[in-house]
Formats: C-alpha cells, structure tokens, sequence
C-alpha cells in the first residue's frame, strides 16, 4: 500500500475517516445555526493540502451542504405559498440521507458526488 492510495485507487485509512468526518460534521448544524457548512469548512481549511481525498471531500459535503442551506431557504420562503410547507420536509431527508450515504462512501475510501449540487467550490 502506497502513502498515498492503495492499488485499487481508495484513500489510506486516516484520510477516509477525516472524509467521513467532513460528512458527518454536517449535523452540527442541526445543533448550530449553519453548523452544517462550518463544521465540513474547518476540516476542509485545516486539511485541504495535507490530503487530496479529504479536499475532495470537503469540497463535496461543502458544495452539498451550501447547496441544501439554499434550497431550504427558498423553501421556507414558499411555505406562504404552501408549496414549501411539503418542499421543507422532503429537503431534509433528502439531505439526512444523502449525508449519510455520502459517509459511508467516504469511509469505504471512495469518491463520493452528491446528486443535484451546484460546485460552488471547485
């Protein structure tokens, strides 16, 4: 096994549990407002350069959780057209899952992309 990757391309085994942090970080936020993109962010700023799996990664939970926070925010906006009342519920299982699959993948040292994200960070 390289230092790097092994031969079938996954991460080391401190990298993928630093990706699987960088996704299950995200339910800080259902503690602390935005908690969702502050707790990917740290992890990401701190080991963006050390590590280019858990850059991907950071980037994706970041991408997955600004892109989340958006659609939320919009949904709320249109519970006053009753349309958001059931956009909002969706959303957040949509997001529960998603995050949840996304770690698993990540711990398993793969490449993980969310589904319907906006790469705001490239």
């Amino acid at each position: 096994m390289s230092e790097e990757n092994n031969s079938n391309g996954l991460a080391k085994q401190e990298e993928r549990s630093l990706g699987l942090a960088c996704h299950l970080l995200a339910f800080v936020g259902m503690v602390f407002p935005f908690g969702n993109i502050l707790g990917p962010l740290v992890i990401w700023l701190v080991k963006k350069d050390d590590s280019a799996f858990v850059d991907d990664q950071g980037k994706e939970a970041l991408n997955f959780n600004i892109t989340i926070s958006i659609a939320g925010f919009v949904a709320f906006l249109l519970t006053f057209v009753v349309i958001g009342a059931i956009l909002l519920p969706i959303i957040g299982i949509f997001w529960l899952v998603m995050t949840i699959v996304a770690a698993v993948k990540a711990n398993g040292g793969e490449h993980y992309r969310y589904p319907l994200t906006i790469r705001l960070i490239k």
